[in-house]
């Protein structure tokens, strides 16, 4: 049996632009303050985010996007607010999702195997092992769309195949793409699924790997850091099927030329004088191709030194005796090359 993976969601992300563009201007709250405003956990206010339930606008400074106060009055005039909003962000594990069905845990397990259902969060328990969350929402739409999963036969595994990560990463790309204008921020969320040997072939410019690399989503963090956690989270994080592989390539190849439609990737600019001076997006991690000596080998100009100032009760004899010996050649060759 083939499983195609269709990520749905109850509610479209907003594109940046577009939700900018709708939401009026207005004083604009940071992420934890329209978390309180709208009384809900911060994990919960970021999915809303994620989800499109709260629309965000692009920080003038930069930073993390942020709520307008027009659309923090919009989601409390909701009659079923907080607890409507709350409940649309709703997360179950496969117990609780199992009795939210009224089906047995190792059925929802299977459906869940099977691609029926579609993870939406996940981290590692203290055993690192992962642990699937899912909307309580999308299971009450299949429950409603579908009843004929929740009795009869289990469903039919394909071969074993376990298809929980597979669509959890096509749903995450797909929501960090769509929260973005950025093309190079969107390639880099499509490049996290791949591991760095396809990495080096798509994309041969050291310093366009170097800006995937800076601008890569972060999976979640482990807690305590452990080697072998993170290892769980790299094999969770990256496709692995070739068929997979191959479809997150071609979703490269075509995010990398938008991107670099939109603007070249930051790299350092070499001035006409010959010397390297840095591009205004290039940032700290991107490598450099010259050391601290130049491009030519020599060592960086440095500032005339300055005549030193008598100090007081010091013999006057001893300027005079200094000025009176004669100069090492190495000195004088190194004045020589200053003019």
């Amino acid at each position: 049996m083939t499983v195609t993976t269709t990520v749905t969601t109850q509610s479209a992300v907003v594109p940046a632009v577009a939700a900018s563009a709708a939401t009026p201007a207005g004083p604009r709250l940071a992420p934890g303050a329209a978390a309180r405003e709208l009384e809900l956990r911060r994990g919960e206010f970021d999915l809303a985010v994620q989800l499109g339930h709260i629309r965000t606008v692009p920080d003038p400074g930069g930073g993390h996007r942020r709520v307008t106060a027009r659309e923090v009055a919009r989601l409390r005039a909701a009659e079923d607010f907080p607890e409507g909003l709350r409940e649309r962000v709703r997360t179950v594990g496969t117990a609780e999702g199992a009795d939210l069905l009224g089906i047995a845990p190792g059925r929802f397990t299977k459906l869940a195997r099977t691609g029926r259902l579609t993870p939406v969060r996940c981290y590692l328990n203290r055993y690192r092992a992962v642990v699937w969350l899912y909307l309580a929402d999308e299971l009450v739409e299949l429950a409603l769309r579908e009843p004929e999963l929740l009795s009869g036969r289990h469903p039919d595994p394909d071969g074993g195949q376990d298809w929980r990560a597979r669509n959890w990463r096509g749903r995450r790309i797909a929501i960090l793409a769509r929260q973005t204008d950025d093309q190079w921020e969107q390639a880099a969320a499509v490049a996290s699924a791949l591991d760095g040997a396809h990495l080096a072939d798509l994309v041969p410019d050291p310093y366009e790997r170097a800006c995937l690399r800076r601008l890569r989503p972060e999976t979640f963090r482990v807690h305590p850091d452990s080697a072998t956690a993170q290892g769980v989270v790299d094999r969770l994080v990256l496709a692995d099927e070739p068929d997979e592989i191959d479809w997150y390539r071609l979703r490269l190849v075509e995010a990398l030329a938008d991107a670099r439609d939109q603007c070249p990737a930051p790299r350092p600019i070499v001035d006409p004088a010959g010397e390297p001076c840095v591009g205004a997006r290039v940032a700290s991690s991107v490598p450099r191709p010259f050391g601290r000596s130049g491009p030519s080998g020599a060592p960086p100009q440095q500032a005339a030194p300055r005549a030193p100032v008598p100090q007081e009760g010091a013999d006057p004899r001893a300027g005079a005796r200094r000025r009176a010996a004669p100069m090492r050649p190495s000195l004088l060759r190194r004045l020589r090359r200053g003019k």
